[in-house]
């Protein structure tokens, strides 16, 4: 466990329950190990020894077979016996990454993501009109149109008319489609710095917060290597890094692909990496180049980040790196697209993917 770093446990609402309070670490457990529950349990075990997490009147043992009767885990299959996170795990730990990343959410208001254009929408501005025919009632601002009843035609013979009647003005409800790209190449993990379970947490965040608070959205999922190909929501907590180089064409090919066939109007690329783009492949030959930046790489890549401008789709960088050529990259392609890059740490990652996504939700294309 070479570079974790662990802090006083709080265990808040679930200090009572030492199940409830085991679950939480377990589920971050899951997501270093991509899923390897019987791994995640052996690093349990070893926490255990270190900071007393269970005691004679629930031991660890106990635990797994709460894990196991409240179906959090299963046998993989009659033929084996290993144990494999269950869906409702799976929805625990999108859940949790929702909290860890995007826990500022459970502060503000809750409505949808709306726009500076007023329309047809479920938040109240602080706007009033008369009532037009059509109008939802729903929207009938309760206040005013007494108080113009009690004007227009006095208390003793107090009547609400249609002429009386005012309504709220709401924002209009944008939707965005948006794909996030998440980069697998075998740079996440190097130099002894896992930058791919804080990738794999954010979007098992985001997936949640659009499943949650914006069903009208839609997150597609896709990561690139030497080639790049969809994942579904399920699949991000097994998610591993390979011996890829940087294929960043094929991700914003593959990308394109799939917003052509969204029938929303709003539409974006998230781009999660950590390098330049190393390869590109032509024909069924891959090119490679690991060394400085190859034009011919780099050039076909910019030619995507034009072609994305002119289709309205903006790129969004989150760079894990701050190596001079790399940003002068990530700057040459952010001006390609007319889009935006964060340089950003680790930790801030969720914070800056939430803020965008709700800004980049404020516009509205017509």
């Amino acid at each position: 466990m070479i570079g974790w770093r662990f802090s006083t446990f709080d265990a808040g609402k679930n200090a009572d329950d030492p199940f409830e309070r085991l679950l939480e670490i377990f589920k971050e457990l899951l997501v270093y190990t991509s899923g390897d529950v019987r791994e995640a349990l052996s690093w349990l075990t070893e926490l255990d020894k270190e900071y007393e997490l269970t005691n004679s009147s629930y031991t660890l043992a106990d635990f797994i077979q709460d894990l196991i009767d409240k179906g959090y885990i299963q046998q993989e299959s009659p033929d084996n016996p290993g144990m494999v996170p269950t869906a409702k795990m799976e929805i625990g730990m999108r859940q949790k990454a929702l909290d860890d990343v995007f826990g500022e959410l459970k502060k503000s208001q809750q409505g949808k993501h709306n726009t500076k254009s007023m329309g047809n929408g479920d938040e109240f501005t602080s706007e009033v009109k008369p009532y037009s025919f059509g109008d939802p009632l729903d929207k009938l601002a309760i206040s005013e149109s007494i108080r113009n009843a009690q004007i227009n035609h006095g208390i003793e013979e107090f009547k609400l008319a249609p002429d009386d009647l005012e309504v709220h003005e709401t924002f209009y409800q944008s939707q965005m489609s948006t794909v996030l790209m998440i980069d697998i190449s075998h740079s996440m993990i190097l130099y002894g710095e896992d930058r791919i379970t804080p990738a794999k947490k954010v979007a098992m965040a985001l997936a949640e917060l659009i499943t949650t608070r914006y069903p009208k959205d839609t997150l597609d999922i896709l990561v690139f290597g030497n080639d790049a190909w969809q994942i579904q929501v399920k699949d991000l907590p097994y998610l591993q890094v390979g011996p890829y180089h940087t294929n960043t064409v094929a991700g914003l090919e593959l990308a394109m692909d799939i917003l052509r066939r969204r029938k929303s109007t709003n539409k974006q690329i998230f781009m999660i990496t950590d390098g330049k783009p190393t390869c590109i492949k032509k024909g069924k030959r891959y090119i490679k180049n690991s060394f400085g930046l190859d034009r011919n790489i780099v050039n076909r890549t910019l030619n995507l980040a034009t072609r994305c401008r002119k289709l309205d789709i903006p790129i969004t960088t989150f760079m894990i790196a701050r190596d001079p050529y790399l940003m002068r990259f990530v700057d040459e392609f952010t001006k390609a697209n007319n889009g935006k890059a964060f340089y950003s740490s680790l930790q801030g990652l969720g914070s800056f993917i939430f803020m965008d996504y709700k800004n980049n939700k404020r516009r509205r294309h017509r």
